[in-house]
């Protein structure tokens, strides 16, 4: 399916305009707009990748620059250490009651624009963070979390000021975790933790440990990049929002 992308500017309660990359099917979409909230890095050419084939499937989707309070439009981060420094740096200015408000207004430019009637988040890495804490706390239909990291914990802003994962039983949807099995920043502690939170919710999941896989797995050019796990995962994501 031929997809047509362009950029977009979407408005936010706080007054600022958060820039966004939109890819959409050239013809008739799924009932269903998809939120792509990405990593540490900003809205990269994986990011926009990501959008590109989901929008193939036929879905909405946009993937907003969610660090726009404090970076310029367009920004995004190579996958070096100066990155992760400005990436962490930006992470650290964002505030939950913002991502909240910015996936609020991505959710009525589906809706507005697009006449999307359900909402969903896919997340990778910080995003799968924000992905998880806009479940629990806007109406979100599906949610996958893809190596979604400091769930338990309030170390960073998005996680303040009660660990993100106490916010659980505030997800009405339905929500997909994927993680390696070798992932450095989500040890088996934090996978039992998230596992008993969403079971004790009630919460509709499934959550996929991929054997002797690394964090950030699914992307080509890093040394994590698996191409099995990746292909199982976008396989779950794409059924996840077709349901």
């Amino acid at each position: 399916m031929d997809v047509i992308q362009q950029r977009i500017e979407i408005p936010v309660e706080d007054g600022t305009t958060m820039p966004a990359y939109c890819a959409r099917p050239d013809g008739v979409y799924a009932p269903v707009g998809v939120i792509v909230a990405h990593e540490l890095f900003g809205v990269t050419p994986d990011i926009r990748s990501v959008a590109d084939e989901i929008a193939a499937a036929g879905h909405v989707v946009v993937a907003p620059e969610f660090y726009h309070r404090d970076a310029e439009a367009g920004r995004c981060m190579s996958r070096d250490d100066a990155g992760r420094g400005e990436g962490f740096a930006l992470l650290h200015r964002m505030t939950r009651a913002g991502a909240i408000a910015d996936v609020r207004a991505a959710i009525s430019a589906l809706a507005d624009q697009y006449a999307v009637r359900e909402a969903a988040v896919v997340g990778f890495s910080a995003g799968g963070h924000l992905a998880y804490l806009a479940a629990a706390t806007l109406p979100i239909a599906r949610t996958a979390v893809l190596y979604g990291g400091w769930l338990p914990s309030t170390d960073i802003p998005l996680s303040r000021p009660e660990p993100t994962l106490e916010l659980t039983p505030g997800i009405t949807g339905e929500l997909l975790f994927i993680v390696g099995g070798n992932d450095f920043l989500i040890d088996s502690d934090q996978l039992d933790k998230i596992s008993v939170a969403l079971r004790s919710a009630g919460v509709r999941h499934e959550m996929v440990v991929c054997p002797e896989v690394q964090h950030a797995f699914f992307w080509p050019d890093t040394p994590a990049f698996d191409r099995a796990a990746r292909d199982d995962a976008m396989k779950r994501i794409l059924a996840l929002l077709a349901r």
